[in-house]
C-alpha cells in the first residue's frame, strides 16, 4: 500500500474574490496557484488578470498602477495595457515597438464573473479552459437574501475537500451525525451530481413533531466549484468555493443564500441554525484540523461502509494533466 503520494494542483476555474469585492478602476494583487496576480476592473466593469511586471521596464503593476479607460497604466512610465495585454498608450512615444504593434506583450489568465464570484482559470500548462464555471440564479435573485460569506486558508488540497462528501463514515465520527448517503449519484464529464431526498421530522413552532419531503442536491463542478441545495422545511443555497494558494494551502471560502423569510420566523431561524450547524463543528469546523494534518493515501486500505471514494477519484483525475501522480495518459 503506498502510503502517501503528493498531489498536484488539479486545473480549472477557481474563486479569487467575489464580484462586489472589486470596484470600478480598482487594482489588486492576488496570490493563488502559486504565482503573484494582478486583478482590475475597468471603468465600464470588465475584468483584466495580468501578470505583475510591465515588460517595458520591469515596474510591478499592482504597486501603483492604475486604471484609466479600460487599460492598466503602469507607475512607472505609464505604459497602459487592456484587458488583453496589449498596448493601448505610450504617452511619450511617436509609435509603439514593433513587438507591441503585432499583439498583446503583457501575459494575462482567463477570468469571468458568474453568480457574484470572480473566477480565474489554472492550468499548470497555460492550456485554454476545457469548460465553464456554472450560474447559480438564487445568488442575486430579489426573492434570496444576499449570501453569507465565511472563509478560512488552511493546509489542504482540493481533492481531500471534495473526497469529504463521499466518505460517507466520517460523517458520524467527526461530526456526531448519522451517516449520510450518497443517494442518486451521477458523472457526467467534468460534473458531479448527486441528489438525497426522504422524509425529514422536525419540531414545529407548536412544539409538535411534523414530517416534511426533504431534498439535497449537489453539484461538484470541476475542482473548486461545488453547489448545494437543501428545500423542504425551507429553500437555502451553499456555495462551497475551494481555491489552491499553492501546492500545501488553499483557501476555502463558503456563501450562503436563502429565499426570503420574516426576520425572527421559524423559518428565518431554521436557516440560521443550519448555517451554523455547517460552518460549526458539525460541519467544516470539524473538518479542517483533519485537512491540515493528513496526507493522501494513494491506494487506501478501505472496508465496505467507507463510500465511493475510489469512484470519485476517477472522476477527479480529469482535473489533471497527467493524472494526479504524473503517470497516466495525459488527458
Amino acid at each position: 500500500m503506498t502510503i502517501t503520494a503528493r498531489l498536484p494542483m488539479p486545473f480549472g476555474w477557481y474563486c479569487i474574490g467575489y464580484s462586489d469585492e472589486l470596484a470600478p478602476e480598482e487594482v489588486r494583487i492576488v496570490r493563488y496557484f502559486n504565482r503573484e496576480m494582478v486583478l482590475f476592473r475597468t471603468e465600464s466593469g470588465d475584468l483584466g488578470l495580468v501578470k505583475p511586471i510591465c515588460p517595458h521596464l520591469g515596474a510591478h503593476l499592482g504597486h501603483g498602477g492604475t486604471v484609466v479607460g479600460e487599460s492598466i497604466r503602469c507607475p512607472f512610465h505609464h505604459w497602459a495595457y487592456d484587458t488583453e495585454g496589449r498596448v493601448t498608450d505610450v504617452p511619450y512615444a511617436t509609435a509603439l515597438p514593433p513587438k507591441a504593434s503585432k499583439g498583446p506583450c503583457l501575459g494575462t489568465w482567463p477570468v469571468q464573473e458568474r453568480s457574484g464570484v470572480i473566477w480565474a482559470w489554472y492550468h499548470p500548462e497555460n492550456s485554454p479552459p476545457s469548460f465553464e464555471p456554472e450560474d447559480h440564479p438564487e445568488i442575486g435573485h430579489a426573492d434570496w437574501v444576499p449570501t453569507d460569506r465565511y472563509e478560512w486558508e488552511f493546509r489542504g488540497h482540493p481533492q481531500e475537500i471534495a473526497e469529504n462528501g463521499v466518505d460517507v463514515a466520517h460523517f458520524k465520527y467527526v461530526h456526531n451525525m448519522d451517516a449520510v448517503p450518497e443517494g442518486e449519484t451521477l458523472y457526467d464529464g467534468y460534473v458531479r451530481s448527486s441528489r438525497i431526498s426522504g422524509p425529514r421530522r422536525f419540531i414545529g413552532p407548536d412544539g409538535q413533531e411534523q414530517v416534511i419531503e426533504s431534498r439535497v442536491e449537489v453539484r461538484q463542478v470541476g475542482a473548486g466549484q461545488k453547489v448545494t441545495r437543501f428545500s423542504g422545511l425551507v429553500d437555502t443555497l451553499l456555495l462551497v468555493l475551494v481555491t489552491p494558494i499553492d501546492e500545501e494551502r488553499v483557501h476555502l471560502r463558503f456563501a450562503f443564500t436563502h429565499k426570503h423569510y420574516e426576520e425572527g420566523s421559524f423559518e428565518h431561524r431554521a436557516c440560521q441554525e443550519s448555517i451554523q450547524s455547517v460552518i460549526g463543528q458539525r460541519g467544516v469546523a470539524g473538518d479542517i484540523p483533519i485537512w491540515e494534518h493528513k496526507e493522501h493515501v494513494r491506494t487506501p486500505m478501505l472496508c465496505d461502509g467507507d463510500g465511493p471514494i475510489m469512484r470519485f477519484r476517477r472522476y477527479f483525475a480529469q482535473f489533471y494533466v497527467n493524472g494526479p501522480y504524473g503517470d497516466q495518459p495525459r488527458q
